[in-house]
């Protein structure tokens, strides 16, 4: 009878061990870019992840220097040498590293070199495990140079939640005049006028930022000394990795000047409105005193008419007086004549005695008649030469009214056209006023 012993070791927990750690490799492999190196940098082997990120075969890679990866400063630097003095030594070395992929492509890798330790603690190869990170890197260099740029052009200041300012930059320090020292630790409200510190507004502008809402318009502030500055600002809550605002970064442009300019021109675009108003009205004014002197001239014409419809009446008047001093001078002729022939009878009555007495009665009748007949003639002369020093007194007056009204036409003939040109340079100083206002709204 043939009989065996059997020797046995309980390896399961070894096994179960080999195969997390192969499951933990494979899961890297998947995950990571991983390349292996012998100990004087040579390539021995690198998985897909990696030479998809390098752009290369594993074929033009195997056997190669991992300097192949670096850049010609760095290959020929004391600290590339140092790196790999390090890892010989056996230290583990991880940082962000700048690498050159296929046709001199610029990576950024996330990356650990980790020497593998033989059973006598010897390092005898190196595996690393890199994350591209070149996309995250582009971006934050993007981010960086942007928010450079616009630490330089803008006044930039950053406050907590409860308003307290945390730091400044120095375009925000020169414009408000301030050192940091004298604003950090204070709080928001130190900018604004004392009655907008206590008003409902300035506490809903804090609540608004508090549940992270974006702030941006034209602000008044108070800058050292109480100087009255304008800016015009974004105020912009910054988020943690929850969603939750836990600082508020303004950036700020000054606009005082052009505030001043604007006010400035409003100021005067209701001055330039006030003028344009008024030329407005001065031309209403014009265009009534036009519409006047039109009245006035048309009613000095039609007095002009009735004077010389006067005159030429008046100019009748002493051809008739004229006249009738003729009759009257022919009267008085005849007159003459009576008072000779009752003179004549009367000498003849007186010869003939008792028997002329009676002819002598009608003679002296006669010239009694022929006395009253002179005397009334004469009567009528008076009147007529009165009459005719009326008529001239008349004509007189009549032409000196021509004469004035002549002279009331002429002034109204030159203030109508004064009156007129000046309507025009009012209508055109309206115009430019109203070109004016809208070139400044």
């Amino acid at each position: 009878m043939v009989s065996f012993i059997k020797f046995a070791t309980d390896i399961t927990a070894y096994k179960i061990k080999a195969m997390e750690e192969s499951g933990k490799i494979a899961a890297i492999n998947r995950a990571q870019a991983v390349i292996e190196f012998n100990m004087d940098g040579t390539i021995v082997t690198a998985n897909e992840n990696f030479l998809g990120a390098m752009g290369y075969s594993l074929d033009e890679i195997k056997g190669k220097h991992h300097s192949m990866f670096v850049t010609p400063e760095d290959r020929a630097s004391p600290a590339y040498a140092a790196f790999w003095a390090k890892l010989n030594r056996g230290e583990f070395e991880a940082a962000e590293y700048k690498r050159l992929g296929k046709g001199a492509k610029e990576i950024w890798i996330l990356a650990t070199y980790n020497p593998i330790l033989d059973e006598n603690g010897k390092p005898f190869k190196v595996v690393k495990f890199a994350t591209d990170v070149t996309a995250q890197k582009m971006k934050a260099a993007d981010n960086d140079s942007q928010l450079a740029a616009i630490q330089k052009s803008q006044a930039v200041i950053e406050f907590n939640m409860d308003g307290t300012i945390c730091t400044a930059n120095e375009n925000f320090l020169k414009a408000m005049g301030y050192p940091l020292a004298e604003i950090k630790g204070q709080h928001h409200s130190m900018f604004v006028e004392p009655n907008e510190k206590n008003s409902a507004a300035y506490r809903q502008f804090w609540e608004a930022l508090n549940r992270g809402e974006y702030q941006a318009a034209e602000y008044k502030r108070i800058a050292k000394g109480g100087r009255e500055i304008w800016i015009q600002a974004s105020y912009n809550p910054i988020f943690d990795l929850n969603g939750k605002p836990y600082k508020v970064v303004k950036y700020a442009t000054d606009i005082t000047a052009q505030a001043i300019g604007r006010k400035k021109a409003d100021n005067a675009r209701g001055l330039i409105d006030a003028v344009a108003a008024g030329s407005e009205e001065m031309s209403a004014s014009i265009r009534e005193i036009s519409e006047t002197m039109t009245k006035s001239r048309e009613t000095s014409k039609v007095a002009t008419t009735r004077v010389e419809s006067a005159d030429l009446q008046a100019q009748k008047l002493t051809a008739a007086a004229q006249a009738m001093s003729g009759i009257v001078e022919m009267i008085s002729g005849i007159t003459s004549q009576i008072n000779l022939l009752a003179l004549n009878a009367t000498i003849e009555s007186a010869r003939a005695g008792e028997a002329g007495r009676g002819f002598a009665v009608v003679a002296s009748e006669v010239k009694n008649l022929a006395s009253q007949a002179k005397q009334a003639t004469d009567t009528i002369t008076s009147e007529i030469d009165a009459l005719n020093t009326i008529s001239g007194d008349v004509a007189s007056s009549l032409t000196a009214i021509k004469a004035a009204i002549a002279g009331v036409n002429e002034f109204i003939a030159s203030t109508a056209a004064a009156v007129e040109e000046q309507s025009i340079v009012t209508a055109d100083m309206s115009a430019n006023m109203q070109r004016a206002s809208a070139e400044l709204a």
